[in-house]
C-alpha cells in the first residue's frame, strides 16, 4: 500500500475551483513581462514571490489585478493554462473547472476573443477533462457584468456555467440576480464565490437569489446551524480552499481550519487551490497541508475526491467510472 502523501498525490481528484490568472507564477509574470515591455514593481521574480504576504482579500487582489497586466495576447493566456494542466495532473487531477475573469482583461483593452481562444487552445491539448466558468467582478456593476456575457455569448459553447469572484465584503449575491438569470436562460451552470469574507446571509442569496448548484469558499457557513443542516441535506458541493484561506487569514492557523469539521458533518466539501501562484501550493500542496495539519485519514481523502467528481459538471456516465477508480484506489 502506498504512503499516504502518495496516495493523496495520485488518488483521481477534481479541481472546481482555480482562478486561472491566480496560476501566474513570478517567472512567467517576468517573461510576459519583458516580451510585452511592460514595468513590474518588483527587481525580480524573488522579489515579487516575496511580496506575497497579504493582510486580508483586498491587499491580495491589488497584486493579482497588477499581475495580470502582462497578459496580453491568447499566446499568453495559452501557456498561462497549459502551465496549469501541466501542474494539476501531475498532481492526479483528472478534470478541471476553471474560472478565467474576463473583465480583468478588456477593461486593458485584450479582446474577449484573445481571452477566450487562448484559453480553450490549451484545454483543447490538455491531457484531463476540462470545462470553463467565467467569473464576474463583483466589485463592479451589474451592467458591467451583463455587457461581459453579451461579449462572451458568440463562445458560448466553450463555457460551461457563469461565477461570482473579487472582494466580496459589501457585494452581496443578490447585486447580480439579473445577469445570472440571463445566463441561466442561456443554459450556463451557476457558481459564486460567498461565505469567504462575507456572512453566512451571503450563500443564502447564492443559493435562493441566484440560484447556484456549488458554492465556493462557504466556510462561514458554521455560523448558521440551520444553513450548515440545510447544505448537508442538499449536499450542495462547498469547493474549500485550505491554503488560501490560511493566506488571507480566514484562519489564523491550518489547524484551525473547518474543512474536516465539514467533512464529517456530511457536507460534501471539496479541495482545491484558489490561486496557487499566490497562496503557496497547487492542489497536492492544499491536500498535503490538510491531512498534516488536520489528522486526516486515507478515508477522508478519497470521500474529498469522490465529492470532487460528485460536485463536477462532468457527466454521469464519466462520474460514475471516476467513482469506482476513486473507491477501489490503493
Amino acid at each position: 500500500m502506498q504512503d499516504l502523501a502518495s496516495f493523496i498525490r495520485g488518488i483521481p481528484k477534481a479541481e472546481l475551483h482555480l482562478h486561472i490568472e491566480g496560476s501566474l507564477e513570478p517567472e512567467m509574470a517576468f517573461a510576459l513581462a519583458r516580451k510585452h515591455g511592460v514595468a513590474l514593481r518588483y527587481p525580480s521574480a524573488e522579489a515579487l514571490r516575496r511580496a506575497y504576504d497579504f493582510e486580508d482579500l483586498q491587499s491580495f487582489l491589488d497584486l493579482y489585478y497588477a499581475g495580470a497586466d502582462v497578459l496580453r495576447d491568447a499566446d499568453d493566456f495559452f501557456h498561462l493554462t497549459r502551465a496549469y494542466l501541466e501542474r494539476a495532473h501531475a498532481d492526479g487531477v483528472v478534470h478541471a473547472e476553471i474560472f478565467f475573469d474576463p473583465q480583468t482583461h478588456t477593461a486593458r483593452g485584450v479582446p474577449m476573443q484573445a481571452v477566450i481562444e487562448g484559453i480553450d487552445r490549451a484545454l483543447r491539448q490538455a491531457e484531463i477533462s476540462t470545462r470553463l466558468i467565467l467569473c464576474f467582478l463583483r466589485h463592479l456593476s451589474e451592467e458591467e457584468a451583463m455587457r461581459t456575457l453579451e461579449q462572451a455569448l458568440p463562445w458560448r459553447e466553450r463555457l460551461c456555467g457563469v461565477g461570482l469572484d473579487s472582494s466580496e465584503a459589501g457585494h452581496p449575491p443578490s447585486k447580480f440576480e439579473r445577469v445570472f438569470r440571463r445566463a441561466r436562460s442561456e443554459g450556463l451552470e451557476a457558481v459564486a464565490h460567498a461565505g469567504e469574507e462575507g456572512p453566512p446571509a451571503y450563500i443564502y442569496e447564492a443559493l435562493d437569489v441566484l440560484k447556484v448548484s456549488r458554492i465556493d469558499h462557504g466556510v462561514r457557513c458554521v455560523e448558521d446551524p440551520a444553513l450548515v443542516a440545510r447544505l448537508a441535506a442538499e449536499q450542495t458541493p462547498l469547493t474549500l480552499c485550505p491554503l488560501s484561506n490560511v493566506k488571507l487569514r480566514v484562519f489564523p492557523r491550518m489547524e484551525e481550519h473547518n474543512l474536516k469539521r465539514l467533512l464529517h458533518a456530511g457536507l460534501c466539501v471539496t479541495v482545491n487551490s484558489d490561486d496557487p501562484a499566490y497562496f503557496g501550493g497547487y492542489i497536492g500542496e492544499n491536500f498535503l497541508a490538510s491531512q498534516r495539519a488536520l489528522g486526516l485519514e486515507r478515508e477522508d481523502i478519497r470521500r474529498l475526491a469522490a465529492n470532487s467528481i460528485t460536485a463536477s459538471y462532468l457527466p454521469q456516465p464519466a462520474k460514475a467510472r471516476w467513482l469506482e477508480r476513486i473507491r477501489t484506489y490503493q
